[in-house]
């Protein structure tokens, strides 16, 4: 591993549900250096970056941009100086380029931007926005992540988050976010955005990277067997978590950094992906069975899949017959390793064996094929 490579982990992690450690202990488990992980469900890119860490081979891919962008930022191994000759190239940028060009484009924004920024700051996002290639350029994209990652946040708690108080891991909606400004008489602050990149960027690089290189898709799951024609038998273990049933919307709790990343200038439905949140526990656990049908042919005949899922109020008997059932029905030689574990959110309880009157926490499943 790099030393110090623990700086790495908490790029962007807005994502609490499947920490490093998780990933890591399972990837050593279940794989030799050298082999190839899989994470069709790439989130923050946690799979990806242990995998690259622990000298893997790694392919992760998510549909939905931001998770994309955070993924494919953690793909690559960069130089420091690199990203900083960049960020001071698009500073020089910023200042040739004409105030009314940016502010134009910041009169058409909705009354919520302007509370949320500082009008200077808001500029400088604008112009970072229009002028980051993050879908075709490295470092462009891993200096769209490390913006993501300020873009918003509690600002009493550090001066590095570019907005008005908000939570880190979700954007509020706007028209809260707005009643509670006013309520409790809160302004943005100036912050000087491309001082905060080059901050974080020296923070996320100081003790280097992996060596390694991997492959980051923004894919649906249900078609990479289709893209990766050329990995079909060669994954070796598949480390990954499926959106929870009915417990969030992509598109709308992380509208304002796929704004950034060129979306909507507001909250949207169902935007980001196809399956971006499911209401129907028939369509939900149809989903979970296509999403292995997707991955089957790339699986080696003695490949290891590890999946986290949710709770969130189902009962445990319910979710382990859906599970089981759904990878049953698309990888017929895989079977249940052991007993689900059950993860609660209180580090007193910790893992626990299967209790069948649990109705909250992560549920973690092993399933090995014969």
């Amino acid at each position: 591993m790099v030393k110090g490579s623990h700086r790495l982990h908490a790029l962007c992690s807005y994502f609490a549900m499947f920490p490093g450690y998780f990933a890591r202990g399972h990837i050593r488990n279940h794989s030799a250096p050298g082999e190839l992980i899989l994470d069709p469900f790439s989130g923050r890119g946690t799979t990806l970056l242990e995998s690259l860490l622990t000298q893997r081979n790694a392919v992760a891919s998510d549909p939905n941009p931001v998770a994309y962008c955070i993924t494919r930022a953690k793909s690559k191994s960069l130089q420091p100086q690199s990203v900083l000759d960049r960020i001071t190239e698009l500073e020089a940028e910023f200042v040739e380029t004409p105030t009314a060009d940016l502010e134009e484009e910041r009169g058409f924004l909705p009354r919520f931007f302007k509370h949320a920024y500082y009008h200077t700051t808001l500029r400088e996002i604008l112009f970072l926005r229009r002028h980051l290639r993050w879908h075709t350029d490295t470092i462009d994209c891993f200096i769209s992540a490390l913006l993501l990652g300020c873009l918003h946040g509690e600002r009493d708690k550090s001066p590095c988050y570019l907005s008005n108080q908000m939570p880190r891991r979700i954007s509020t909606k706007p028209e809260y976010s707005v009643k509670y400004w006013r309520e409790h008489d809160l302004y943005p602050h100036k912050r000087a955005t491309f001082e905060i990149l080059r901050r974080w960027s020296r923070f996320r690089l100081k003790q280097g990277a992996p060596q390694k290189t991997a492959l980051a898709l923004q894919e649906d799951v249900r078609d990479l067997s289709r893209r990766l024609p050329f990995m079909e038998g060669k994954v070796k273990a598949v480390i990954t978590s499926p959106p929870y049933f009915n417990t969030t919307s992509f598109a709308e709790d992380q509208w304002l950094r796929l704004w950034v990343l060129g979306g909507a200038n507001h909250p949207t439905r169902a935007g980001a992906s196809k399956d971006d949140r499911h209401t129907s526990r028939y369509k939900y656990w149809r989903f979970i069975a296509d999403a292995w049908r997707g991955i089957a042919p790339l699986l080696a005949s003695d490949a290891t899949i590890v999946c986290r899922v949710g709770l969130h109020g189902h009962s445990m008997e319910d979710v382990c017959r859906n599970m089981v059932a759904s990878v049953r029905a698309s990888i017929p030689s895989a079977t249940l390793y052991g007993s689900p574990l059950l993860t609660t959110p209180s580090a007193d309880t910790g893992r626990q064996q299967l209790s069948e009157h649990s109705q909250y926490g992560e549920l973690d499943f092993i399933f090995r094929m014969a």
